[in-house]
């Protein structure tokens, strides 16, 4: 069975990169231009493009300003400061790909300007200043360069526990929303189909009230780590709340779902046999082939489906195929 994973190409060819750029300008005019809940986040959209863009041709980018900066400086000398045309590619490189990257760069951002002013005819009153100023520029730019990558690094982090939940370590909501809206897009754009499997633990207050909360919360963490074990590396656990749990299948339709879902059927005999939790799953499994314009919307037509197994006598599965249109929803 054949599955399609969109991911960037690193072979640095130029035509790939110029219909990326066209392509991103005119995702962005449109942003900026459309009332649509999904093409109003011009910023969601360069920030995913920007990511895409892959490491070397920021390393390259960042030589390019290297090499702009000491053509400046040449002609100009040292009665100007060119610290901003040297901040400009260490910003890039550090920022967009780590610091060891960084660090090289500010050893040749300092003597492409200790070359470019002894080649313009500076004179010194003493012959060891320009070493100096080589000495001085390359830490100065060394501690911009660890305060840059200190700085990337710390919002990373924040952004990932922010995407965490505490309890079981899955994705969160608001995770789950960023997701889902990106998976949208990609829908929108190259009409793949993807999946939203929703799942409740049957009776989980049953298992709060008999064993305590703290093994409730036991349940819920081997929950998620038995399911993440179950899917794909592409596919995203998320914990929506309580004993409620979504599974995002990335382009994938219904069939390659079933595959998926077989799997997770087996998680709670898997973990019935280690512990003595009777649980069961009833989940909602919808394949959006045409999705509609939020990640809420999503999130309720799944949510709808799982209830219906949970009003039809639990512990089973429900599978649709939804298509949205501007008129009215499809369903089959």
């Amino acid at each position: 069975m054949s599955h399609t994973v969109e991911h960037s190409d690193l072979s640095g060819d130029k035509t790939k990169v110029g219909k990326r750029l066209r392509d991103f300008l005119k995702r962005l005019a449109e942003a900026w231009g459309s009332g649509s809940p999904i093409r109003s986040r011009p910023q969601s959209i360069l920030s995913e493009y920007l990511n895409k863009i892959p490491r070397f041709l920021w390393i390259s980018i960042g030589f390019a300003f290297v090499a702009f900066a000491g053509i400046m400086n040449y002609p100009a000398g040292a009665d100007f400061s060119h610290w901003l045309f040297y901040l400009i590619p260490l910003f890039i490189v550090t920022w967009f790909t780590e610091r060891w990257p960084g660090i090289m760069l500010s050893t040749i951002c300092a003597l492409t300007w200790i070359i470019a002013d002894i080649s313009s005819g500076v004179t010194y009153s003493n012959f060891t200043i320009p070493y100096w100023n080589v000495a001085a520029r390359l830490g100065s730019f060394l501690i911009l360069t660890f305060t840059f990558s200190s700085l990337i690094h710390a919002l990373m982090n924040e952004k990932e526990l922010s995407r965490k939940d505490s309890l079981t370590g899955a994705g969160n909501r608001r995770y789950f929303n960023e997701l889902a809206e990106m998976e949208i897009r990609r829908s929108l754009r190259y009409k793949h189909p993807f999946t939203i499997i929703y799942i409740d633990l049957d009776d989980f207050k049953g298992i709060n009230d008999h064993f305590g909360h703290s093994q409730g919360d036991q349940l819920l963490r081997s929950v998620a780590q038995t399911i993440q074990k179950k899917v794909r590396l592409t596919d995203k656990v998320i914990r929506l709340g309580g004993d409620e749990f979504a599974v995002l299948l990335p382009e994938t339709g219904l069939e390659a779902a079933q595959v998926i879902v077989s799997k997770i059927q087996k998680v709670p005999s898997e973990i019935m046999r280690k512990q003595e939790w009777p649980i069961s799953f009833s989940m909602g499994v919808v394949t959006f082939t045409s999705p509609p314009s939020t990640a809420d919307e999503i999130l309720q037509i799944s949510d709808g489906l799982m209830y219906a197994v949970k009003n039809s006598g639990k512990n089973g599965i429900k599978y649709e195929i939804c298509q949205i249109t501007p008129d009215h929803n499809k369903k089959s």
